[in-house]
């Protein structure tokens, strides 16, 4: 069983799949500031309605943004956790691509979500393979809406940026899919249809932050 979970955006989103990406599990809240509170509940209460204990997991997939920082350590610090103690493998995949492959339009699409301090964090997408996969084209990357209107121009654009800054990149923000989806998660790392990484938090740094002397350690 499958276990797979996203904290990138202001959503809680949890599903259980089995190897061939069928859901048996699942549910999304929507608070930015409990994160660290629905996490764990929302997990238990998955496997409760499956039927399963955590030792009958055969992986976990985790979303790995970009995103804020708080929420999205969360999710990572949790998935980390759990692959350690139950020894089993940990699977990142991007958070924009999740919410891209949640895309039922058959064209190529951009998704721009929340990064806070008035910027978005996009990123471009081929249209959708036989399998429904999509190839990322361009991003992702962290700018204002206004400096790349221009980029997402005559694209249909999902993510929560399209609902928040809608004017500013000139787009329609109706019917917007606008968090990404631990039911799409759990399906595309089961069928193999989504990019796995390294369950590594994607930060972006931005146009206007000045890096320290050296990386450091977000877990």
């Amino acid at each position: 069983m499958l276990l797979a979970f996203d904290t990138s955006s202001a959503a809680v989103t949890v599903a259980l799949a089995t190897p061939a990406g069928e859901i048996v599990a699942s549910s999304t809240t929507v608070d930015a500031l409990r994160h660290g509170e629905l996490l764990a509940p929302a997990i238990a209460a998955a496997l409760e309605t499956a039927g399963v204990t955590p030792r009958d997991l055969t992986g976990i997939a985790v979303g790995v943004g970009p995103g804020p920082f708080t929420g999205l350590r969360v999710g990572l610090v949790t998935a980390r956790t759990m692959g350690e103690v139950l020894g089993i493998e940990v699977s990142g995949v991007c958070s924009l691509d999740i919410l891209a492959r949640q895309s039922t339009l058959t064209l190529p699409v951009a998704v721009a979500t929340d990064a806070r301090r008035k910027e978005i964090y996009w990123a471009l997408y081929d249209g959708p393979a036989a399998d429904g996969s999509r190839r990322r084209l361009e991003g992702p990357a962290v700018d204002k809406p206004a400096e790349v209107a221009h980029v997402l121009s005559g694209l249909p654009v999902i993510g929560r940026g399209a609902v928040l800054y809608a004017d500013a990149l000139n787009v329609v923000a109706d019917d917007v899919v606008e968090y990404p989806s631990a039911e799409v998660l759990a399906t595309g790392v089961a069928t193999r249809t989504l990019e796995v990484v390294a369950p590594d938090p994607l930060y972006l740094r931005r146009p206007d932050v000045t890096m320290s002397s050296g990386p450091k350690s977000v877990l």
